[in-house]
């Protein structure tokens, strides 16, 4: 076997597999619609930060409650391409184009992790990047979940930032 055919036939088993992860073993519920492709897939690299607040309708008991994400989306090669905040979740490319969105479902990833989301994107403000987008998913989840530290009434108006990473692919109409 020479050299460039055993180096073709590691490119092309390391893209099936990342298709298969894309597509094939992610949670039905977060699969986008027949009749979209991949536009742009971002890695985002940031924080999340949650707040120590009264349960809803629970007197005296508290949670950590999600206050909003911040992070730097990258392309595949690493550089810098926009950003992710919210809320509203924005996802802004360094073109000035951005999208919001409405979460249509969410999914288990592995515990410690964000779970999967997939994101009806509203119309894209801006030509760019983002114009056109139709669906974003989140994929590929590290770290994120709400602080495993105290919450207590004491604690009431403390907030906790952790970090997180995740991928966000990004859908438009075929």
């Amino acid at each position: 076997m020479n050299v460039k055919f055993r180096f073709e036939l590691v490119v092309a088993v390391l893209l099936s597999s990342s298709l298969a992860h894309a597509s094939g073993t992610l949670p039905d519920s977060i699969k986008v619609p027949d009749g979209h492709k991949v536009a742009l897939e971002t890695t985002g690299v940031g924080e999340i930060t949650y707040e120590c607040r009264d349960k809803a309708n629970m007197p005296g008991q508290t949670e950590w409650v999600f206050v909003g994400p911040k992070a730097v989306l990258n392309d595949r090669s690493g550089k810098a391409i926009g950003d992710y905040f919210g809320p509203p979740a924005t996802w802004q490319a360094k073109d000035g184009s951005r999208v919001t969105g409405t979460q249509l479902a969410v999914a288990p990833s592995s515990p410690g992790n964000l779970p999967y989301q997939l994101v009806k994107a509203n119309p894209a403000e801006g030509k760019g990047a983002m114009s056109g987008v139709t669906y974003i998913q989140r994929t590929a989840l590290k770290g994120g979940v709400a602080p495993g530290s105290a919450c207590t009434t004491a604690d009431k108006g403390k907030r906790e930032v952790v970090s997180y990473q995740a991928d966000y692919i990004f859908w438009t109409a075929r």
